[in-house]
C-alpha cells in the first residue's frame, strides 16, 4: 500500500467558500457516515507522478468544478488514514493520504462545465465563510480548524486523523 498525496483547495470568493457537495454511497466507508448523508469536500485530490501540487489542486479545481484558479499559499497540511477494513482492500489507494491544503481564489476566466466530478459528487456550492461550521465538511479537522487555516499566515500541521 502507498501514501497518496492529495491537494486541496480552500477557493474563497466575495465571502464564500467553493465546496463539493456530495452523496454517500459507499455506506460506512465513507467518514462512518450512512448511505444517503449529504456531505461536503473541498474541490482537489490526488497528485500525478511528475505533477507538482500546485499543478494537482489547479487540475482538480478545473475538472471538478469547471473553475480555473490561482494559488495564494500552501495553508495546512495533514494525514488522513481510513480504519475500516473494507475501504482499505477496496480502495487501497486512497487509505493513507498526505493532504496539502490551499489558500486560492478564481482566475477571472468563466467558468467551464466539469469533467470529472467524484464518484459521490453532485454539484459544486459556494457557502459563506460563516456558514461553514453548519454544514457537514469531511474530513472534520478540516471545518474544526478552519478559523485558523484562514488567518495563520504560516503554514499549519493539523496531525493525523483516522477516519472510518
Amino acid at each position: 500500500m502507498g501514501i497518496r498525496n492529495s491537494a486541496k483547495a480552500i477557493i474563497i470568493n466575495d465571502g464564500k467558500i467553493l465546496v463539493n457537495k456530495n452523496k454517500n454511497s459507499l455506506g460506512d466507508m465513507c467518514f462512518g457516515l450512512p448511505n444517503g448523508v449529504i456531505y461536503y469536500d473541498l474541490p482537489g485530490g490526488g497528485q500525478n507522478q511528475y505533477e507538482t501540487l500546485e499543478e494537482a489542486v489547479k487540475r482538480e479545481c478545473l475538472e471538478e468544478s469547471g473553475y480555473t484558479v490561482f494559488v495564494d499559499r500552501l495553508a495546512a497540511i495533514f494525514e488522513e488514514i481510513s480504519i475500516n477494513e473494507r475501504f482499505r482492500l477496496e480502495y487501497e489507494r486512497y487509505a493513507h493520504k498526505i493532504n496539502f491544503i490551499f489558500i486560492c481564489h478564481l482566475s477571472g476566466e468563466s467558468m467551464k462545465p466539469p469533467t470529472e466530478k467524484d464518484l459521490d459528487m453532485l454539484e459544486s456550492e459556494w457557502v459563506s465563510i460563516e456558514n461553514m461550521k453548519n454544514i457537514l465538511l469531511c474530513p472534520q479537522i478540516i471545518n474544526s480548524n478552519l478559523d485558523l487555516i484562514l488567518k495563520s499566515d504560516s503554514i499549519i500541521y493539523l496531525g493525523s486523523e483516522r477516519v472510518l
